[in-house]
């Protein structure tokens, strides 16, 4: 995924306005350079790991040990980031989105390919047209928070009751409230990450990449679901 941050500046902006708006667009492309990077080792991880029976294999068996391991690095780069060089929040991101290219493999077996490249393709689309909606529009959107996090909250409960229940009425809705849930959150997170960038420190695009890249790959998990041929 390619991505092209630069909007022409508004001649009414006072020098202190350019300044920061400059300062924005330059962050935002480092976000967007990291977050296609972490989306490249993911899909080469996957891809590898699918074709190669003996790495899925063992994906497969200590798959929960690596999601474990990649929770753990999400608590680090969120919480401790900080207080990390850019370049060790950047290697960390690169290990976990290997570690998730390793545990999603198995969409491989369970979708045709062109399902799989379907989903994707749909995803940057829907990815793109709604950052640049963050990125341009004048609205505050502030007041989505409260309820993307509600939504949130409501798909990881579901998520979590349809482990044991196993019903499809459920998946359905968790994924239809998934796309527009993760949907709302690549605007608001956009346009988040440009207001407060200026005080996420040295390593602040990686943190950015990490959460866009958390906002694209649930989108496209959430229309994988619904739109995905099984095998």
């Amino acid at each position: 995924m390619e991505w092209n941050n630069q909007p022409s500046l508004d001649p009414s902006l006072t020098p202190s306005q350019v300044l920061a708006d400059v300062s924005a667009q330059s962050f935002m492309s480092r976000v967007f350079m990291w977050m296609t990077a972490g989306l490249g080792v993911t899909a080469a991880t996957a891809v590898f790991t699918a074709s190669t029976p003996a790495v899925f294999s063992a994906a497969m068996t200590w798959s929960l040990p690596l999601i474990l391991l990649q929770l753990g690095l999400v608590l680090v780069l969120s919480g401790l980031a900080p207080r990390l060089s850019a370049a060790v929040a950047g290697a960390l991101f690169l290990v976990y989105s290997a570690l998730t290219g390793l545990t999603l493999s198995w969409i491989f077996y369970r979708y045709h390919l062109g399902s799989v490249a379907t989903a994707f393709a749909i995803s940057g689309g829907t990815f793109g047209a709604l950052s640049l909606y963050g990125t341009v529009t004048k609205k505050d959107l502030s007041a989505w928070g409260t309820f993307l996090f509600m939504g949130l909250v409501g798909i990881l409960i579901a998520g979590v009751v349809n482990i044991f229940v196993r019903s499809e009425a459920i998946s359905f809705v968790s994924s239809c409230a998934g796309v527009l849930v993760f949907a709302g959150l690549t605007a608001y997170d956009t346009q988040k990450l440009r207001q407060y960038h200026a005080a996420m420190g040295a390593s602040g695009a990686v943190r950015g990449a990490l959460v866009l890249y958390l906002d694209f790959l649930n989108l496209f998990l959430s229309i994988l679901r619904l739109m995905g041929r099984r095998r």
